[in-house]
């Protein structure tokens, strides 16, 4: 008998314990933010695991057991509420932490082996000698490299606490024999504001990656920044944003709303409804604000962005969000795991949950929704969004919907231009990162003069990349195809030239470099140089609401016509 089967009706006997416990614990007998186990009112189900151990047959690992049993459970209830075993609970708090302890690399796992492909500046790796473009290939005076290597044993083995030392044996270009490093490890920064700069003369600009603890004094550094260079409007951009710590949201909306706004609203079965309004001290409550959005922001971006566009703050553009609009509380566990469990649903100002639909204990259609959006055309028409629910209506009388996400006020699509079958299987099949890669890493001492971007797109545009890549991909199993190539040359080039900007540079270099010609940006731009970037002012409001209950209508708007790991 499989030995798999055969412990399943034991598996699902001790989800039904380990369930009861849990929900009983949590409901009745926690303190701060640990889990105490305490005996209830029957001690039959906290002696069952013991009868078990004791008991049964055969040996039993009790401990995995429990460990594939709570997940089961927990994925009963919502896409959201997780359990986090001790052994990842640090990985899993790093974004949020805004920084982890560590050699201070990004790298990317290829061909069986660790490439560094960043040495973060200042870090105990760059202090060590180590350099971009090295291949990592023992660790600790062991073989790390095979197909039994993968992103997560790397992190386990290059990361640890503070103080501890690894050594790593990298090969390098230009060196015969592999080079030896011991590195202590350190706290890495890990900054969530991923760009900040004047777009143009006027417009200052902001990608915010996600909502950590670090994330509300980087962004008010930038805004000062910017301030000082003659920023007479902003753009911040939640594009690919999955969300984060609801506070630091609150905290950073509180910048740009006047006092008195209803920011969101959480409320649950055993969590009493709670406000978060504006205080009156943010410093930036009357500039022009456009707020970038796309499938991927969620959360807490969806947080910020609905409480701009409820509260008329600001227009909001892209495409439509999300959708997740569950609230968790961290609970912690004796041996340091824990779960993340909902326990509210958050509400914007206007007073719409957001949280797209689910089916409890169903994952599939949850998962593939973004997929059937793209089927269903979502992001290449406004027409084919679907709402569910009723409508809902901000501050001057605007329409706005929830059921599901934030529907941008300004729809903008996702450009096909240029795009061949050609092209998407380059993009899918990963050849376009590798060819990047292997051309900068083939190429540094020639790229290494450019330090500003400009400097080296208008170098990377002589050097026939494009024809390149196409020969490289037709090696590696992708064939040429001329025409398609020429119909799609202009987004290969972009593409390529992008990814080799961001090896060489940095994040920042390579942001600013894809802002260049983006459709959605472009778009933002021309709502501001027109003025019709919000706020509106007391006055317009009070006028806009009045004949809003006059004519039963709404004030119309112009519609117009995406990799690394760390350790």
């Amino acid at each position: 008998m499989n030995s798999k089967n055969q412990y399943t009706p034991l598996l699902m006997a001790v989800c039904v314990v380990v369930g009861i416990v849990v929900g009983t614990f949590y409901a009745n007998h926690f303190s701060g933010r640990r889990l105490n186990i305490i005996n209830s009112g029957s001690n039959r189900l906290t002696n069952l695991l013991h009868i078990i151990d004791d008991q049964y047959v055969d040996q039993v690992d009790i401990d995995s057991l429990v460990e594939e049993a709570i997940p089961q459970i927990l994925s009963e209830l919502d896409p959201h509420s997780v359990y986090i075993s001790a052994a990842d609970v640090a990985m899993a708090n790093d974004d949020l932490k805004g920084s982890f302890s560590g050699i201070g690399i990004e790298f990317t796992l290829r061909n069986d082996t660790i490439h560094v492909q960043n040495v973060i500046s200042g870090g105990p790796a760059e202090h060590a000698g180590l350099l971009a473009g090295d291949k990592i290939v023992t660790v600790d005076h062991k073989p790390f490299t095979g197909d039994s290597i993968d992103n997560a044993m790397a992190m386990r083995h290059l990361k640890g606490p503070e103080g501890t030392k690894v050594t790593v044996g990298v090969t390098r270009f230009g060196q015969k024999e592999p080079l030896e490093y011991t590195i202590t490890r350190g706290e890495i920064p890990l900054k969530s504001i991923a760009s900040a700069y004047m777009y143009n003369d006027n417009t200052g600009y902001i990608r915010i990656k996600n909502f950590g603890e670090t994330t509300y004094p980087e962004m008010l550094n930038a805004l000062v920044g910017l301030s000082l260079q003659g920023m007479e409007s902003l753009i911040i951009d939640l594009r690919g944003n999955t969300g984060g710590l609801l506070t630091t949201a609150v905290q950073i909306v509180n910048e740009f709303l006047p006092r008195n706004q209803l920011i969101v609203y959480t409320e649950g079965r055993k969590s009493p409804r709670q406000e978060y309004t504006s205080n009156g001290h943010g410093n930036y409550d009357t500039l022009p604000l456009v707020v970038l959005i796309d499938e991927q922001s969620a959360s807490a971006a969806e947080i910020f962005a609905g409480a701009i566009q409820d509260n008329d703050r600001g227009m909001i553009v892209g495409r439509r969000s999300f959708g997740k609009g569950l609230v968790q509380q961290q609970l912690e566990f004796s041996d340091h795991s824990l779960i993340r469990l909902t326990i509210a649903r958050y509400y914007t100002p206007s007073g719409r949950c957001i949280q797209k639909p689910y089916t409890a204990g169903v994952s599939s259609d949850y998962e593939l929704d973004l997929m059937n959006r793209y089927e269903h055309g979502e992001f290449f028409s406004q027409d084919s969004i679907k709402h569910e629910g009723p409508e809902y209506h901000t501050r001057i009388g605007r329409t706005v919907y929830g059921g599901g996400g934030i529907t941008p006020d300004i729809f903008v699509p996702e450009d096909t231009t240029g795009i061949t079958n050609y092209y998407r299987q380059a993009a899918m099949s990963g050849l376009i990162l590798q060819f990047a890669y292997n051309y900068t890493d083939d190429n540094r001492q020639t790229l290494a003069p450019f330090t500003d971007w400009h400097e080296l797109d208008t170098y990377l545009q002589r050097q026939n990349i494009v024809d390149r890549f196409a020969t490289y991909a037709d090696q590696h199993g992708l064939k040429r195809r001329n025409i398609m190539i020429q119909q799609s040359h202009k987004l290969l080039s972009r593409y390529l030239i992008s990814r080799i900007v961001y090896n060489m540079l940095n994040e920042d270099a390579w942001t600013q470099y894809i802002n260049t010609d983006d459709p959605v940006i472009l778009q933002s731009i021309e709502l501001i140089d027109k003025g019709e970037a919000f706020p509106k002012n007391d006055e317009e409001a009070d006028e806009i609401v009045a004949l809003n209950r006059v004519a039963s209508g709404y004030p119309s708007m112009k519609s117009p016509v995406a990799l690394v790991a760390r350790a």
